[in-house]
């Protein structure tokens, strides 16, 4: 089983997106062994769910992020994945400082996935169309 992670800033927005599109895509593709996961790279959410309106832009589209809940990522669990994907650059700089990684540590997408946090719900569908986007390309790389 390879594992990937995606990592971004507090785990409620940007990375739980990431992880719920890129396990349905895989899953559609038929691709059963790869273990998607995600965290933040601070703790200030831990334990909650998804941002109501990460939630919400997933279920127009048919997905499911219900069962999320916010984790901090912890330098150890370098060892422990194939893949670690960060959402923007801040993210790839603040993994990187935590260590050296003996697994590939790269940007999810071409560029900076913007945070939607603080910003209206258009903010988080503009995001999911682009993290699906850069999911489809994970997908053919990682079949």
């Amino acid at each position: 089983m390879r594992r990937v992670e995606i990592v971004c800033s507090g785990n409620i927005c940007r990375s739980p997106i990431g992880e719920v599109v890129l396990r349905a895509k895989l899953a559609e593709a038929g691709i059963d062994d790869v273990q998607v996961t995600s965290s933040g790279t601070g703790g200030w959410h831990v334990g909650d769910p998804m941002d109501p309106r990460a939630a919400a832009a997933l279920r127009r589209r048919g997905y499911d992020g219900s069962a999320h809940r916010a984790r901090q990522f912890r330098a150890g669990w370098f060892a422990e994945r194939d893949l670690v994907l960060a959402m923007d650059s801040g993210h790839l700089s603040a993994l990187t400082r935590r260590g050296r990684a003996a697994v590939p540590v790269q940007l999810f997408a071409d560029v900076d996935v913007p945070d939607p946090y603080y910003g209206d719900d258009a903010g988080f569908e503009d995001v999911l169309a682009q993290i699906e986007k850069a999911a489809d390309l994970w997908v053919d790389r990682l079949r």
